[in-house]
């Protein structure tokens, strides 16, 4: 059974998983599937292709998979796909993909937007995410999973955000965080592990002490990157899967990596 408020506007296009409630005067038209236990608030409007997953809850005036805010775009048909369990706060804008940016925004499961985060065309999301007020991602960003974004905080367009990464608040991210670290500043530079958010995530002792042991490789010698890099991998520490992850991080970067 749904619970659709009579001033609601659907368009035949749409399709409703079961036990969604829908709020008074939200518009929802166009090809949008919204998946099972689904809360949306009033005056909310949602614009297809989208795909919105179980157990979601969206909050009042969001505005979900509106066309992309990018010159380029002429009108082709992109999507947003949203998966299990988000929380999208109030004020929440996020956009659609385009067709230079691989023609979708993707948010993964279990995030949590707090009002007035805006997720620009083709970003890509990962799980269990926190992104705090008037957190502002541009186009095609990438952030891994178990990040916190602070509040007022700004991403460039491509940067990438590693997993259990920490942006504190009022921060301008232009260059690529890795996992695992604390980044703040009106250019974001790197204040050694998140070594706080890693034990509430019961990471393991010995897990913590590779990691900073690797940090301080990379971000505290004199090496140059690679070189750091070739010296971790020749020490026992390259055995551990965080570390693994955190060098994979730094060997990919393109925009490069904030110091």
């Amino acid at each position: 059974m749904h619970k659709i408020h009579p001033t609601t506007v659907i368009s035949p296009e749409v399709s409703l998983g079961s036990n969604v409630e829908i709020g008074p005067y939200t518009v929802i038209e166009g090809k949008v599937y919204i998946g099972d236990d689904c809360y949306i608030g009033p005056h909310v409007v949602i614009k297809g292709p989208a795909s919105i997953g179980n157990r979601c809850r969206i909050y009042q005036f969001a505005s979900i998979g509106e066309i992309p805010q990018d010159l380029k775009f002429k009108g082709e048909e992109t999507e947003l796909i949203i998966g299990d369990g988000n929380v999208i706060r109030e004020y929440v804008t996020i956009n659609r993909g385009t067709k230079g940016g691989g023609g979708r925004t993707v948010i993964g499961k279990g995030n949590f937007l707090m009002s007035y985060v805006h997720i620009a065309h083709d970003c890509v999301l990962g799980n269990y995410n926190i992104l705090a007020n008037v957190a502002t991602l541009a186009g095609h960003i990438t952030i891994e999973d178990f990040a916190i974004i602070g509040a007022l905080s700004a991403v460039h367009q491509f940067a990438r955000i590693g997993s259990y990464a920490f942006v504190s608040g009022m921060t301008g991210v232009s260059l690529d965080i890795p996992p695992f670290v604390k980044a703040a500043g009106n250019r974001s530079k790197l204040y050694g592990l998140n070594t706080i958010g890693l034990r509430r995530h019961n990471f393991k002792v010995e897990t913590i002490s590779a990691l900073k042991k690797a940090y301080r490789f990379i971000f505290r010698s004199k090496l140059r990157m690679l070189e750091a890099i070739e010296k971790i991998e020749r020490d026992p520490i390259s055995d551990v899967p965080e570390v693994q992850k955190f060098l994979a991080f730094l060997k990919t970067t393109k925009r490069g990596i904030c110091r």
